[in-house]
């Protein structure tokens, strides 16, 4: 269900970048800090969507190594704890009296 529901919103995306495509085919002169460049509108639009996009993407990949190195190392200090449990759980009792 998901699946569909996602195609057909990427389906309407794409509708929509095609008729904003279609409206606006006018050329446009981009003046970059380094460099001019001459483009339509649409596929401006379109290179920064994408740009945006790739910057989102490598976020959530550094934010998920993150979390990978944090979980490895709750890992080990688990495995740790269990040991050290397991290792007083052996050792017979001494009577207080």
């Amino acid at each position: 269900m998901l699946r569909y529901l996602m195609f057909g919103l990427l389906f309407l995306v794409f509708m929509a970048a095609l008729v904003f495509a279609s409206i606006n085919p006018a050329p446009l002169q981009l003046d970059l800090a380094f460099a001019e460049v001459n483009t339509t509108t649409s596929l401006a639009m379109l290179s920064f969507f994408g740009a945006g996009w790739l910057f989102g993407i490598l976020c959530i990949a550094f934010f998920l190594l993150k979390m990978a190195s944090e979980r490895r190392k709750l890992r080990k200090a688990l495995r740790l704890a269990e040991a050290e449990v397991t290792s007083l759980r052996r050792m017979p009792m001494q009577d207080a009296h």
